[in-house]
């Protein structure tokens, strides 16, 4: 366990997030703990803050850090500090350095925007946040393909339509995404739909004379609705906006076991452009051991029904880090995406979330080994590089095992534009549907609003008035 014990310090966040990188895998506590292996002490002193760090006991380092210039800065220059002396009494560095925020990327967008050379910026993240010369690249060969694309959208005038289907063929044992088996609601999903459509009509109504350019729809796993759900979803978006600005409409059929070539020829109907078809892994003991109903088999069958269809846009997620992989069943994965040449990989590392069944009923799990390292994480990197896939957005997660990173990487032209927008928040993302967030962003006053959809579908249905209500306040300010 770890004690972090402040008085009038702010950033505990980020300090206890820097301490987790460190220390993976313990616990915190922010008042006094005798069983304490590591206390953290800080108190702010004339213009300083100074700092102890204890291990068993036995004051291992005391450091100060300098109050000056505004909190960002003083934030830095803390972090900084904490982090050489944890790296001085662990031996450790980290690639990322001091950096603990989801979206790295986005300081990047900001230098380039304000003119700095790419070299420049590299450089300067080294410098300033320790990060190694490789995170470093990435960081800004990231920032870069994204200001391309960005470049492109209406900030003012454009936004962005997320559709929530909050169901699934059956529950990952590592997810804690808002999402119900689809067999316990068959006798309800008209009932769903008749609340999401009407969540999208008066949307419609909202925002004409706006440009809507990018529409996903997500989950859940969209396809394990019927083609004719999927069907009239798709009809009222098409009646109710205007698609003439429309530059991706993607859907996530995200789940081998529920694409069929009928929901296929649905969505190619209604002129769908990217979809997702997502394996995960490409070892079959591990499928089974977290609940994916699917074989390798059915997963490549499947794609190459997807791009005999016509799709000429498919993504597919990996996720580094499942129970008990190794490096080579990580090659065997990867040799098998590279025959089938995707045009979009996103790389994920697994992030044990707190709703996780795997963490949830842990004590089952016991024997399971996530077993996530930076040779894979290298070894994705080096494939998607000979497939000629460039990194075009990036993030990162709390509890991601090893302190790794997320990074989807594309063909040039192929790029998940929702993925790049919903990361680096410039534009307003109004979502429907259950467990959905929507974005207000209000360009020139440096001000996003989030207004939350509830996650139970029942309860969705049941109070979809207030939830449009709330949209309205804050699309009137």
């Amino acid at each position: 366990m770890i004690a972090i014990l402040l008085t009038d310090v702010p950033f505990e966040q980020d300090i206890r997030e820097l301490f987790m990188a460190f220390y993976p895998g313990e616990s915190y506590t922010h008042t006094p703990d005798e069983n304490a292996m590591i206390v953290f002490s800080g108190y702010p002193e004339g213009d300083r803050y100074r700092m102890s760090v204890s291990v068993s006991g036995t004051e291992k380092a005391a450091f100060s850090s300098a109050i000056c210039g505004t909190r960002s800065e003083t934030k830095n220059k803390l972090k900084r500090a904490l982090y050489l002396k944890l790296s001085e009494i662990t031996g450790k560095t980290l690639p990322w350095g001091t950096l603990t925020g989801i979206r790295p990327a986005r300081l990047a967008l900001d230098e380039l925007d304000r003119g700095e050379a790419a070299d420049d910026v590299k450089v300067k993240f080294q410098e300033d946040y320790f990060m190694t010369p490789a995170k470093a690249d990435l960081c800004v060969r990231t920032a870069m393909h994204e200001k391309y694309v960005l470049d492109r959208f209406d900030y003012r005038n454009g936004w962005s339509l997320y559709i929530g289907i909050p169901f699934c063929p059956t529950t990952c044992l590592y997810c804690s995404f808002t999402s119900y088996p689809i067999s316990k609601w068959k006798k309800h999903i008209d009932d769903y739909l008749d609340a999401l459509c009407r969540e999208l009509t008066e949307t419609g109504r909202w925002m004409k004379g706006k440009m809507l350019q990018t529409v996903y729809m997500g989950g859940g796993t969209p396809t394990s609705l019927e083609p004719e759900n999927l069907d009239r979803i798709l009809t009222c978006i098409e009646e109710n906006f205007d698609l003439g600005n429309l530059m991706e409409l993607t859907v996530e059929a995200g789940r081998p076991d529920s694409i069929t070539a009928e929901k296929l020829a649905v969505l190619k109907k209604h002129h769908v452009t990217r979809i997702s078809i997502n394996p995960q892994t490409m070892k079959q003991e591990t499928l089974d051991l977290i609940g994916r109903h699917h074989t390798v088999e059915m997963f490549i069958e499947k794609f190459h029904l997807a791009r005999s269809m016509g799709f000429d846009n498919i993504n597919t997620d990996l996720i580094v880090g499942l129970p008990n992989e190794t490096l080579d069943d990580l090659k065997n994965t990867m040799e098998g995406i590279k025959k089938l040449a995707p045009d979009d990989v996103t790389v994920h590392a697994l992030a044990i979330k707190r709703a996780a069944r795997l963490n949830t009923k842990k004590e089952d799990y016991a024997d399971l080994k996530c077993t996530g390292t930076w040779d894979m994480i290298n070894l994705t990197a080096s494939y998607t590089k000979a497939m000629g896939l460039e990194p075009y957005y990036l993030y990162r997660q709390k509890n991601m095992a090893g302190n790794f990173e997320n990074v989807g990487y594309c063909r040039p032209g192929k790029e998940g534009l929702y993925n790049i927008l919903i990361m680096e928040e410039k534009q307003t993302i109004l979502a429907c549907g259950a467990g959905t967030t929507s974005r207000f962003v209000y360009p020139g006053e440096n001000r996003i609003e989030r207004a939350e959809n509830v996650k139970d579908p029942a309860l969705y249905i049941s109070r979809l008035d207030e939830m449009l209500l709330r949209k309205q306040k804050y699309l009137a300010k």
